[in-house]
Parts: structure tokens; C-alpha cells; sequence
């Protein structure tokens, strides 16, 4: 039986280059030579994963076998406390977003309500962004994370205001209404207060969005 032990430093970096250039035969070669490696990372003294790497690389192809060999990879966090789903969110990746929310067991839509060190989920750094691809597959996905909030009390509705992008706020409320007897949440969140009590239309106001108020139920 295999004693197991840190990850051999030479494959663990043939294995993190492999990610960064998408070599999925590099993948499988390693996988063949050390059917655990990919088991012993979390002994190694890298901070993300290779699935962090090939995602920020954008490598459809190698996050999918990965994902496919080690399907908890994908609610592992680096040293922001970030998911390979907060990184393909902010970027816009839809396809690597729908692999990774895919993964076997849930482990996938399980990291829409991870919060990296600045309190942010996934949804929330599409929103900012205004990945309204992404926001749809992310709420699709986990409908409850609409209701999680920034350390300082904002809404992703606020964030919508706040970054001006109004596509975003449009899919999210369109999404909540039309799922069925979500009306009420939506005016709920329209209605939620930050820490300094400023609502979405408080944040409209400010930010001269007069186009949110069309939005409100």
C-alpha cells in the first residue's frame, strides 16, 4: 500500500504548469504515474489549486477533467478565500461557470455561498462586473444567494446601482419575479437598508440611476 506523502515537487509543478498551459495529456500522463496526486495537494505548499490556475487561464478542457478526477477541487479556496467560481464569475467565463456549478455532488453550487475575505460571493462579483451571463446561471443555480449580503449591509441590487450596470439588475429582478411568488422578495430587497440605512432607490438617487425605479415591482 502507498505511504502518502507531499506531493513530489517536481510533479505538483509539471502538474500547475499543465494547468496554466491547459495540457490535459500532461493531466492524464501525471494521473497515470501518481493516481493520488491530485489527492495530495492540500499537503503541498502552493495556495490555490490547479483548478484555480485553469480557470483564471480560462482552459474549458483541463477544469473539466480536473473536475471530472477531483470533484471537491472546485470548493477549495486559495489565500483570498476565492472558489474557482468566484474567479470564472468576475472574468465572465459562462462555459467554465456551468462545468463548475455542474460538479458531481453538489459541490459546485455549494461555492455560490462561499465568501472570500472581503464577504463577497460569486454572484456578487458578476454583478459588479455586470456578467449578467453569469449572474443568470449563479442564481439559476443557488436562488438564495440573491439574498446574501456584503459586510456592509448592501444588496446585490445595490451593487447593480452602485456599478451602474443595469443589465445586471434587470436579469436579477426578472429572475426573481418569474420564478414564482418571488415578488415579495424582490420588494423585500428593494425595501433592505445598508448599514447607513440607504436602500435601492436611496442608492439610485445618489448614483443618478433614475432608470431603477422602471425596475422596482
Amino acid at each position: 500500500m502507498e505511504i502518502i506523502n507531499p506531493t513530489n515537487k517536481v510533479d505538483a509543478t509539471a502538474l500547475y504548469d499543465a494547468a496554466m498551459r491547459g495540457d490535459t495529456e500532461t493531466l492524464q500522463g501525471l494521473l497515470r504515474s501518481d493516481t493520488l496526486i491530485l489527492k495530495k495537494l492540500p499537503l503541498s505548499s502552493f495556495t490555490e489549486t490547479p483548478l484555480h490556475i485553469s480557470v483564471l487561464a480560462g482552459h474549458l478542457d483541463f477544469t473539466r477533467a480536473l473536475l471530472r478526477h477531483e470533484p471537491r477541487m472546485a470548493r477549495e479556496v486559495d489565500a483570498s478565500n476565492c472558489t474557482p467560481l468566484h474567479l470564472a464569475s468576475a472574468a465572465g467565463h459562462v462555459e467554465l461557470v456551468r462545468a463548475l456549478l455542474d460538479t458531481a455532488g453538489g459541490v459546485g453550487s455549494d461555492a455560490c455561498l462561499v465568501r472570500d475575505v472581503d464577504g463577497r460571493i460569486p454572484l456578487h462579483l458578476a454583478t459588479m462586473r455586470g456578467r449578467s451571463d453569469v449572474v443568470r446561471e449563479l442564481v439559476g443555480a443557488r436562488p438564495e444567494s440573491v439574498l446574501v449580503k456584503l459586510d456592509g449591509g448592501e444588496t446585490v441590487l445595490h451593487l447593480c446601482v452602485k456599478c451602474g450596470h443595469l443589465e445586471a439588475l434587470k436579469v436579477l429582478v426578472e429572475m426573481m419575479v418569474s420564478s414564482g411568488g418571488k415578488k415579495d422578495v424582490v420588494e423585500s430587497i428593494f425595501r433592505s437598508g445598508d448599514e447607513g440605512g440607504n436602500t435601492v432607490l436611496h442608492a439610485a438617487a445618489m448614483f443618478k440611476q433614475v432608470q431603477v425605479r422602471t425596475f422596482c415591482p
